[in-house]
């Protein structure tokens, strides 16, 4: 009899996690199915080659391009991703293996708490503090002169980088601690030193974690809104300086929230911006294999 209770109750477990795991799946079905609803529509009108690479959106012309918006989307998340993982890694490095224990267990909930603050709170302080500094004193320094604007890919690249910084810092430094403690003093038994044992050994150990890290980083930044809004200066040209009104620009995600609220129902324009949101979940599930291939490129070298 404890026998068939125990089957029973393995049984009922295993088919709660498969109909949570398929809810997932169908949530997320049917939210492409959603997209794909809306957004289709529009290419009965105008070409998907022409959306994609199209370098204008005119809507109350017809006009619908939307690469300047792709653009946006990948230099933002690649600015963030370039300034956010060397400061994420060298920090969880330090707090790992160079920082005394009280050390670290005084700033690891200080890193944990900023990554609950909601993005508003960055974008304010970005745009009281961040974009006047970019703008006038930046601007003195580099040229002599004020930038016409103080937004741009360097402030919001920045922004974004502050604000995805604890994610990439908790994760890595849970995989370095996860690293076995008997791989470290093999290795210092062997004569290493202790950066050599970092290089070495913790790093690949815990590179999967590092990545993964990574990746949850990326994730947020592709899908940001409001700080993109107001730190990247929702200009629909691509950016082409770092630093002055040329270094603006236009998300994907920034472009629906912008427009969505003021577009006819049912009109092309609506449908437009549903296929903005295709690209978009395009984008991230492109993201997601990449991530997922260098996932498993570094447990073969493990």
């Amino acid at each position: 009899m404890v026998k068939g209770v125990s089957i029973n109750s393995e049984n009922v477990v295993r088919g709660a996690l498969l109909l949570f795991a398929m809810t997932a799946v169908l949530i997320l079905s049917l939210i492409f199915v959603f997209l794909l609803r809306e957004g289709l529509p529009l290419f009965a009108k105008v070409s998907p080659i022409d959306f994609i690479f199209g370098t204008r959106w005119e809507p109350s012309k017809g006009v619908f391009g939307a690469f300047n918006f792709i653009a946006g989307s990948i230099l933002v998340t690649a600015g963030g991703l370039i300034i956010a993982i060397p400061l994420g890694l060298s920090c969880a490095i330090f707090l790992s293996e160079v920082a005394p224990r009280w050390a670290r267990n005084m700033v690891r909930p200080a890193i944990e708490l900023l990554a609950g603050i909601p993005s508003i709170v960055y974008a304010a302080i970005a745009v009281a503090v961040l974009i006047p500094f970019v703008q006038y004193d930046l601007g003195n320094l580099i040229r002599g002169e004020v930038f016409r604007v103080g937004e741009g890919i360097f402030a919001v690249s920045l922004t974004l980088a502050i604000m995805v910084l604890p994610i990439i810092i908790s994760v890595s430094l849970d995989s370095m601690e996860s690293v076995p403690r008997a791989f470290k003093e093999g290795s210092f038994a062997l004569g290493s030193t202790q950066w050599q044992t970092i290089r070495r050994i913790t790093l690949p150990t815990a590179l999967p974690g590092i990545v993964a890290g990574s990746i949850l980083g990326m994730g947020r930044l592709v899908g940001e809104t409001i700080v993109v809004i107001l730190v990247y200066g929702n200009a629909k040209h691509i950016t082409s300086t770092l630093f002055g009104a040329k270094s603006t620009g236009e998300t994907l995600t920034a472009a629906i929230l912008l427009e969505m609220s003021y577009v006819p129902v049912g009109s092309t324009w609506h449908s437009a911006l549903f296929s903005l949101g295709i690209i978009l979940l395009i984008t991230v599930f492109i993201l997601s294999l990449i991530s997922n291939y260098l996932l498993s490129k570094s447990r073969v070298k493990l």
